[in-house]
């Protein structure tokens, strides 16, 4: 007897093929237009398809644009989460996750992308929302939830550990992203990423350094 369990139909295997068309279109499209210049009509005609048939797989601009963030982010939050090791050395695992999200930060799609936000955010404030819900927010929960194991484990003081996430992050990412949101440089150099993560991950290890065990005076 053949099984069929997770073994998708030609007809859902073309809706999954539609959608992902659908979603790298739209990706494109909020990027070079913005989010309010953005209509469901356009991305239609972008696809070469009628607006009821994006409707059916995205009944508003809103749903579309979180499908398009989740898209963006899910996979590299899994790369994130493979670099985060409960049981490993904490220092080359914070090294590669800071090193991993700085390149990802300053690529030329997320700083497009940051841009988008902040612009328009103030008019469209579930636009802000969206983005931090399913990017800023799930990435500092699963540092925190790491930074968490390490502080039960004794490799780190104790302390809240969303605190701590916050602070990594921004330590490691504020100075080459501002630079870059602002235009003042185009890109940044592999040898600034590893000056900005080092830099970064010397503070945190030493605000953050287990307070040294006392030593026990033997009494005569």
């Amino acid at each position: 007897m053949r099984h069929s369990c997770n073994i998708p139909s030609r007809r859902e295997a073309r809706r999954q093929d539609r959608r992902e068309s659908i979603l790298t279109v739209a990706a494109r499209y909020f990027l070079e237009h913005g989010y309010s210049a953005t209509t469901m009509s356009a991305i239609a005609a972008s696809l070469g398809g009628s607006k009821g048939t994006l409707w059916s797989y995205f009944p508003s601009k809103e749903e579309l644009f979180t499908a398009v963030i989740d898209t963006v982010t899910t996979s590299f939050r899994q790369q994130l989460s493979e670099t985060l090791k409960a049981n490993g050395d904490i220092e080359p695992a914070l090294r590669n996750f800071c090193r991993q999200l700085l390149n990802k930060i300053a690529s030329p799609d997320a700083i497009a992308l940051n841009r988008l936000v902040v612009a328009e955010a103030g008019r469209f404030p579930e636009i802000g929302k969206i983005f931090y819900e399913r990017a800023p927010r799930l990435t500092i929960a699963l540092l925190a939830d790491y930074l968490a194991n390490a502080m039960g484990r004794g490799l780190l003081r104790p302390d809240n550990p969303t605190d701590a996430a916050y602070f990594l992050m921004h330590t490691s990412i504020a100075r080459c992203q501002q630079q870059l949101l602002l235009g003042l440089v185009d890109a940044i150099t592999p040898e600034q990423v590893e000056a900005e993560v080092e830099r970064a991950l010397a503070l945190f290890m030493r605000a953050y350094a287990p307070e040294p065990v006392a030593a026990h005076t033997a009494h005569p």
